[in-house]
């Protein structure tokens, strides 16, 4: 029987008081602290919810408080139940 295989899923958090009032801050360090903040946040829920090099994280999104990963379905349903989590989603290529 093969590994499962990993997709590219879209993870978007619930909302976040302290994204917001980082957003907010439109200077380049209030961007740069975003950034951080997100990137933090995001590595911190697939290293509690995951096993450690069973997914690739792929990017942040700083537009909205969310993240695209490599990650198989199953995994995608651990984090569909995990707290602070909205919506996880596979991403799907439009023809």
């Amino acid at each position: 029987m093969g590994c499962p295989q990993s997709e590219l899923y879209f993870v978007f958090m619930n909302f976040d008081p302290q994204y917001e009032h980082l957003r907010a801050n439109r200077t380049k360090q209030g961007a740069h602290e975003l950034d951080m903040y997100l990137s933090r946040k995001h590595d911190e829920l697939l290293a509690s919810t995951l096993e450690p090099g069973s997914y690739k994280k792929k990017s942040s999104l700083v537009i909205v408080d969310g993240f695209a990963v490599e990650i198989t379905e199953a995994q995608a349903s651990l984090l569909r139940s995990a707290k602070g989590v909205r919506v996880v989603e596979k991403n799907q290529e439009l023809a």
